[in-house]
């Protein structure tokens, strides 16, 4: 039987084939994860409350694009956050987190051609899977850009070919940036909404970080292209409470954008989607109207940013982030140094070529290691120390 060339240079994913690395070695110590970015702070203390009131809504087929009061809770929150006016009803749809808006966004948005060829969909390089998997699916040719030290850890989309971006129909862009924790500018963001202007292509913005940061909160891509006064349509943001609001296990998020490509995702999804339990609906819409849990959240992280730079003060490479909750660190080889880091002390840190491709022999993640910093305060800071002495002895 045959199978679908399309996915056939797939890697495995990142997890198993650390769990291929790793796991026939036996721990040098007591196991300490970190390696997946799974928020581990507690979750609003209203959730259980919520959901019991509405365990009957589990007997009934939950509305598709998401509930009335749902999309007007997240509109809502982009106006106050953002300080943009979107249409609940057609701006706005729901999603089982943002990996299933990622994916069928392309599906239902990226042409078949562009200019008579095949569609290019641009990829920061290190990156969230579902992009290249989504481009695969549509038949688009993936064209990887470093996101590395010298562009400030965001890709240079303005510096590739310009027949490269005219064929261009998409651009994903995660900001803050998954694994480094960098943050686009509005300067950043206006260059590339101008870019995609010039070029026509739409811009996927990934902002499920955006609310975990220190200092001023990140810009949004729908914020500045609305201060541009750009086509309504030129940008889809994506955002979840998986991290915003540590419910990694709701499932819950939604898409932003133009009334058009809204329009489409929700077409598709009536067609192929899965909609969120209607429970589920009831509290998220508890949780977009609330920022005191958000805020609390926020400020462990800032402690957690802190510690990580008391630990690795003075480590030559080492960038602080600036957002999110994973530290980018630099070694010789970061598979290596993840497993050496297993057998010898029983850390799990992720290699960061895991995350990235090889594209003419580069591969811009093999010189780091992803660290989660999702534990409890004394638990990450062992695990830091741990790996401050294991990896940089003498530094």
């Amino acid at each position: 039987m045959d199978f679908p060339e399309r996915f056939s240079d797939l890697p495995e994913y990142a997890f198993p084939r650390l769990r291929t690395l790793l796991d026939h070695h036996p721990a040098g110590g007591d196991v300490v994860h970190m390696t997946i970015g799974e928020p581990r702070h507690a979750f609003p203390a209203f959730v259980s409350e919520i959901l019991l009131q509405n365990v009957a809504g589990f007997a009934k087929y939950p509305p598709n694009a998401g509930a009335p009061e749902l999309l007007a809770a997240i509109a809502d929150w982009i106006k106050q956050r953002f300080g943009v006016s979107v249409d609940a009803d057609r701006q706005v749809v729901t999603l089982n987190g943002t990996r299933e808006g990622l994916f069928n966004a392309c599906i239902a948005l990226c042409p078949e051609v562009k200019n008579g060829k095949q569609p290019i969909v641009l990829i920061p390089n290190p990156f969230y899977q579902v992009y290249a998997v989504a481009a695969a699916a549509v038949g688009a040719k993936s064209v990887f850009v470093p996101a590395e030290s010298a562009t400030g850890f965001l890709p240079d989309f303005a510096d590739l070919p310009k027949d490269v971006l005219d064929q261009t129909a998409i651009v994903y862009i995660c900001s803050p940036s998954n694994p480094q924790g960098a943050v686009a500018s509005a300067e950043y963001w206006g260059e590339l909404i101008k870019l995609a202007e010039k070029h026509d292509f739409r811009i996927f913005a990934d902002e499920c970080y955006s609310e975990i940061y220190r200092g001023e909160a990140p810009v949004g891509a729908l914020q500045t292209a609305d201060e541009l006064g750009a086509d309504p349509e030129r940008v889809t943001i994506f955002h979840s409470l998986s991290k915003r609001s540590n419910l990694p296990g709701l499932r819950s998020g939604f898409a932003a954008g133009g009334p058009k490509a809204i329009a489409a995702l929700k077409q598709l999804r009536d067609f192929s989607g899965a909609p969120m339990p209607l429970p589920l609906q009831r509290v998220a819409t508890a949780v977009w109207a609330d920022e005191a849990h958000v805020i609390e959240s926020r400020a462990l992280y800032v402690e957690k940013y802190e510690i990580a730079d008391q630990v690795f003060q003075g480590l030559n490479g080492y960038s602080s982030p600036e957002a999110g909750f994973f530290l980018w660190l630099p070694v010789e080889d970061g598979e290596a140094s993840a497993l050496s880091l297993w057998q010898e002390t029983g850390v799990r840190v992720l290699p960061g070529a895991y995350l990235s491709r090889d594209v003419n022999g580069y591969n811009p993640g093999k010189g780091y290691v992803r660290v989660a910093m999702v534990a409890a305060k004394q638990e990450m800071k062992d695990g830091l120390q741990t790996i401050r002495k294991h990896l940089y002895r003498g530094q």
